[in-house]
């Protein structure tokens, strides 16, 4: 009868030890599942898509005056995020948004979408409000003050006047655009075109 007594038990310990187990795995499986369902639904990423990136040199300028160098980018925020855009660099350095050294700023307009023709060269940008026709459609280009905010969805288009390091001796070569946000750098690379002579 012992003996009897002590296989049923025996038996009892290990139905016992096998549902603790089946148990936890199921507990930490629904926890697992319940931290990947909250973290992938409240974070929302960052993500910029770069395009229409040009550089162009203009070598002829008026006599007495330096030569005219001008880029443009294209930036869709294509993530869940509004980004702040803290500094834009050619060839690694700094473009000022506005200085009034050597005539040196960056222009902005906004939208919805996204523009089909390639942003074209302007000659006669001044540090006010510009107005270019693309694809149709007249944006007004203004004088960024500081760090720029691209919401969700939305379009950026820039305009880099006299970035600095560009020269006629660059015509023909590859040079970096790189777009700073508070969470990644964004690169472009674009050969640099001269302009024609008029």
């Amino acid at each position: 009868m012992t003996k009897l007594l002590r296989s049923r038990l025996a038996l009892s310990t290990v139905v016992t030890t096998l549902i603790i187990l089946v148990v936890s795995v199921l507990l930490a499986t629904v926890v697992v599942y319940y931290a990947t369902n909250v973290v992938s639904t409240r974070v929302q990423e960052e993500s910029l898509h770069l395009t229409k990136q040009h550089i162009w040199q203009n070598a002829t300028a008026p006599p007495g005056s330096t030569s005219y160098s001008q880029a443009t980018l294209m930036i869709i925020n294509t993530g869940g995020r509004d980004v702040v855009i803290d500094k834009l660099a050619i060839r690694g350095q700094e473009c000022p948004w506005n200085s009034t050294v050597n005539n040196k700023f960056v222009l902005y307009a906004t939208g919805n979408g996204s523009v089909t023709m390639d942003m074209p060269y302007i000659s006669n940008f001044t540090a006010g409000t510009n107005q270019v026709k693309i694809d149709d459609t007249t944006y007004d280009f203004k004088v960024a003050p500081n760090d720029l905010v691209l919401k969700s969805g939305a379009m950026l288009l820039l305009y880099i006047v006299n970035p600095d390091s560009i020269s006629v001796n660059d015509v023909g070569l590859t040079v970096g655009i790189g777009l700073y946000s508070a969470q990644a750098v964004y690169y472009r690379e674009t050969n640099v075109e001269a302009v024609a002579m008029q």
